[in-house]
């Protein structure tokens, strides 16, 4: 008898536990349930730029990065877009993001040598790498880990925003022939180049895009770089300058940035923040792409149409600059430890990319010159 009650009260007990099990269960699945059923939030965000709205290149950019981000998330993340002026001048874009007064911005980095000297490195460096190895350095070489690192005490998610390529040397009002034309002379130029353009006595003023026409007209200042063909055509520069050199050399791949509030971006579910990331990237490489496609016709027009005077800057005066670069980037790496070990990263990687590209990029271009021949 007693082994009977034992056996009984075995058995309750496993269906007890088994009942409870069940119960718990049906609450698990009525709660995932009831969960799927609530409805998402949706955010509203705000973007600043440094870009006159929907410039060609530089401000679609950012418009076409709202666009993706509200499709792929089917309307839960939206970003309105603001041009420079519109709600913060355009170099304050840094500030209203990190402040959280906006939850995005698109920019430039070296525009904020002021809060980081090691910023600027994150858009271009003279005689630095071109797009595709920046890119390559951000993504695969620790890049976008050290601009990061760089950001961090702002409050600041940095990602790729975009690269226009190499810009060429810019537009200028009168002749250069030689390095003694460089002195004096006043020319709109940002970042790690306006540096170099001190070292051998011009004078860098900072301007944005749509502060350039006018200011070059007036003789406010006596030369400029923008950007190339595509956005100097757009902006009228032909009609305020004679003379259009190249090689490029103070930007050879410059790079944008799109930079979120830390706070804001921690705050958005895990999917919206893969989407974010997804189409910062698109941007990124589909920028490039327009650049270079519409640079090609831009370039043909001012030389056929508007028959602007291009030409090469003399070797000289390249050579002047390239050694000015050197002795601007040695002494920025060796009074800043934030400087040089982005620096060193960076050099570093340009050293490999180039051992490579001269076997491959460097002697196919140089095999298919002929090519129309």
């Amino acid at each position: 008898m007693l082994k009977i009650v034992k056996r009984f009260k075995v058995n309750l007990t496993a269906t007890s536990l088994l009942f409870s099990c069940l119960l718990v269960a049906c609450g698990a699945e009525k709660s995932s349930n009831t969960a799927s059923l609530e409805p998402q939030k949706n955010f509203k965000w705000k973007m600043v730029t440094s870009w006159p709205k929907n410039f060609p290149g530089l401000g679609r950019a950012p418009e076409t990065f709202a666009t993706y981000v509200e499709q792929m998330s089917g309307g839960r993340l939206t970003v309105k877009v603001y041009g420079a002026g519109e709600l913060v001048p355009g170099f304050e874009v840094f500030d209203a993001v990190s402040q959280g007064t906006v939850q995005m911005g698109h920019s430039a980095a070296y525009y904020w040598k002021g809060k980081s000297a090691a910023s600027q490195i994150f858009t271009s460096i003279p005689f630095g790498m071109n797009a595709q190895e920046t890119n390559s350095w951000f993504h695969y070489g620790g890049g976008i880990e050290l601009w990061r690192e760089v950001y961090k005490p702002f409050g600041l998610i940095p990602f790729a925003g975009g690269n226009t390529g190499v810009q060429l040397a810019g537009w200028f009002k009168k002749e250069i022939n030689n390095i003694e034309d460089v002195k004096g002379l006043k020319m709109r130029m940002p970042g790690l180049g306006g540096e170099v353009l001190k070292k051998l006595g011009g004078v860098p003023v900072a301007l944005t895009g749509g502060e350039i026409f006018t200011s070059l007209q007036s003789g406010a200042i006596d030369a400029t770089e923008w950007v190339g063909p595509y956005n100097d055509l757009a902006f009228g520069l032909y009609k305020a300058a004679d003379f259009y050199y190249y090689s490029g050399w103070h930007e050879p791949g410059s790079a944008l940035e799109f930079i979120v509030n830390e706070e804001a971006f921690n705050a958005l579910p895990e999917d919206l923040q893969a989407i974010l990331e997804v189409a910062t990237k698109a941007v990124n490489q589909d920028m490039l792409d327009e650049y270079t496609a519409r640079n090609n016709d831009a370039m043909q027009t001012l030389n056929k149409k508007h028959k602007v005077d291009m030409r090469p800057l003399p070797e000289d005066v390249m050579a002047a600059l390239k050694q000015a670069s050197l002795e601007v980037m040695h002494e920025h790496a060796s009074s800043d430890p934030t400087f040089k070990k982005v620096y060193d990263s960076y050099s570093s990687f340009q050293l490999k990319a180039m051992d490579y590209h001269k076997v491959s990029e460097y002697e196919y271009y140089k095999n298919r010159s002929d090519i129309r021949n």
